[in-house]
């Protein structure tokens, strides 16, 4: 199944979106949650970004929280990925408004390990754990 989703609409919002930092916060995944939809190689940041118009600037984040986690509250990790250094320190800033603790994991290349994250989450929440009220935390010693 080849992977359109988000790209179209960065696609027909592409003036709109020109200076703007977008978020993706997807997870890609087929419809019987068995892989990702996206080409090899890329994620579904990375085709955003490949749509966006040059000023606009895309950041992985907030795909590897459940519903069920954020709506208990608490100091959740919220892992993020992008080029550009001013929109990860934005996007990071906007995390900690919400009582969550950015993590960096680098470039948006990483975006494509984070949404492989989020499929191995979704296999653990339907799988093991019986609940998507799970969330990783990173211990920092």
């Amino acid at each position: 199944m080849p992977y359109n989703g988000a790209a179209a609409v960065v696609a027909e919002y592409r003036k709109a979106l020109d200076g703007k930092v977008i978020i993706d916060i997807t997870n890609p995944i087929s419809p019987d949650a068995t892989g990702l939809v996206t080409p090899a190689g890329s994620s579904a940041a990375q085709e955003i970004a490949r749509g966006a118009p040059v000023g606009a600037h895309v950041v992985k984040a907030f795909n590897t929280l459940f519903g069920p986690v954020l709506a208990r509250g608490g100091r959740l990790d919220a892992f993020i990925a992008a080029d550009d250094p001013e929109a990860k320190a934005r996007v990071s800033t906007f995390i900690e408004s919400l009582g969550l603790r950015p993590f960096d994991v680098g470039g948006l290349h990483m975006a494509q390990t984070l949404e492989s994250l989020g499929l191995m989450l979704i296999g653990l929440a339907k799988n093991g754990a019986g609940t998507f009220d799970i969330a990783l935390k990173v211990d920092v010693g």
